[in-house]
């Protein structure tokens, strides 16, 4: 997910000295690179918490980058309640990430809103969090989505994996879980128009294998859109007969985005 967020010339300030600095010079000067074609930024984030960037000083990074055209995208509400999901809602964030310490009040925001909320299991399960009230967005009607959060504190490439804790320890379904990763996930990052589903007209990204067992090399997972339609034209690539677009209807419980 292209991102922009604190830089390294910001440390040892205080918050609010970090933030002059990114709005005052970080953001014009990415806002230059971006329009010379040297960067492609599509979103802005800050970790917003007790600490680090306090409410005002988000609310305010945010806004700047809001300004220059980014999407809203940011840490919020993880190990202390700091009204991250309320900001997110009013501010009209795409995605709030984390979320273990969400009011009551903060959920019916980004309902509200159309905020999704990028529920992170492995994170909960790594570091012994709160469980991040997944059922209590669903049943409110927020966009749930589900990510790895891959980084050294949680380090799990496997998005199965994430999804089998989502289902035991914050009470999904398997339906719920499939959305999450998939079209939701796509939805917070501002792309389920084109990702994120099988559908007539978005892009492709399956992957088609002739092979007598799913248990198959990680090498052969290395097919771009372009090789899958290019199998299409020359049949024995990987299987044949071509086979039409699927569009798939898991029966989607209530807030998940179709």
């Amino acid at each position: 997910m292209p991102m922009i967020t604190s830089l390294p010339s910001t440390r040892g300030k205080t918050a609010i000295e970090a933030a002059n600095d990114i709005i005052s010079k970080h953001l014009p000067r990415l806002k230059e690179l971006c329009k010379t074609g040297e960067l492609h930024v599509d979103n802005i984030d800050v970790f917003c918490e007790k600490g680090v960037f306090d409410l005002d000083t988000t609310r305010r990074i945010l806004e700047g980058g809001k300004k220059m055209g980014l999407q809203i995208n940011f840490h919020g509400d993880e190990l202390h309640p700091m009204k991250a999901a309320e900001l997110g809602a009013e501010l009209g964030a795409q995605a709030i990430s984390h979320l273990e310490e969400v009011s009551d009040e903060g959920i019916t925001a980004m309902a509200a809103a159309r905020c999704s909320a990028i529920l992170l299991p492995t994170t909960a399960y790594m570091l012994r969090l709160k469980q991040p009230r997944a059922r209590k967005m669903l049943d409110e009607g927020v966009i749930v989505a589900l990510g790895s959060d891959f980084n050294p504190n949680a380090y799990c490439f496997s998005m199965p994996m994430v999804m089998h804790l989502a289902c035991v320890n914050m009470r999904m379904s398997m339906p719920e879980a499939l959305a999450a990763a998939t079209i939701n996930a796509a939805y917070a990052l501002g792309k389920s128009h084109t990702h994120g589903s099988l559908e007539v007209g978005k892009q492709g990204d399956l992957v088609i294998i002739n092979a007598s067992s799913h248990k198959v090399s990680l090498e052969v997972l290395n097919c771009t859109v372009k090789q899958v339609s290019k199998s299409f034209q020359e049949p024995g690539m990987f299987l044949r007969p071509p086979i039409p677009a699927v569009s798939l209807d898991f029966g989607l419980a209530p807030g998940l985005c179709a």
